[in-house]
């Protein structure tokens, strides 16, 4: 089930930044709410819980998906916590984020969901597609001139070490995996392995 809560929220409640902008946070660093400042210590198993919220609610990801993407990872022969965190970043909706053709992986969400995306040239217009290094990511022939694309292509100043972005073709390539300190360093992974390794 999607978390439908406003992101502010859900950032105070996670003590977290989910647009890892710490804009959300900055002012109220304590979950909403009349107790929101009272201090709980937390259990193990609730230290674990807020692991994985805190990433499944920063990629915008249902319960359902975000553990058959570890299952997957946890199949893999690397360390499962990177490479979970790998797939996650491999979506092509985060992609679309990462090269700054959305202003967050909300919008990038739904600019995939209504087509204006090609993944090597084809259409695809599945936020959860994964994509693979060198696939080529670019706005579609009809949707160029969208302006909520333009406009976050201008102001976007961040450069991502793993993709390529053209401004001008409008078109951008995961060039290699990320590595582990190229991704979100407040993500305890390890708490999420332990979480579904209970579970599992």
């Amino acid at each position: 089930m999607k978390n439908t809560k406003p992101t502010w929220k859900r950032s105070r409640r996670l003590h977290y930044s989910l647009l890892e902008t710490g804009v959300e946070t900055k002012k109220r660093d304590y979950a909403p709410g009349q107790h929101g400042q009272d201090k709980k210590k937390m259990s193990e198993y609730g230290k674990q819980l807020a692991e994985k919220q805190k990433l499944r609610d920063m990629y915008g990801v249902n319960e359902r998906q975000f553990r058959r993407l570890f299952i997957l990872a946890s199949k893999s022969s690397g360390v499962t916590g990177l490479e979970f965190m790998r797939i996650l970043e491999s979506r092509l909706d985060n992609l679309v984020y990462r090269m700054g053709f959305a202003p967050t992986r909300k919008c990038a969400r739904q600019l995939v969901n209504h087509g204006h995306f090609t993944v090597n040239g084809k259409k695809v217009d599945i936020p959860s597609y994964t994509c693979a290094v060198n696939d080529v990511i670019a706005v579609a022939e009809n949707s160029k001139d969208l302006k909520i694309i333009k406009g976050s292509l201008e102001s976007n100043g961040k450069v991502i070490a793993y993709v390529e972005v053209n401004k001008e073709k409008l078109s951008g390539k995961l060039t290699r995996l990320p590595e582990r300190n190229e991704l979100p360093q407040d993500i305890e992974e390890a708490q999420i392995v332990e979480y579904y390794n209970r579970l599992l």
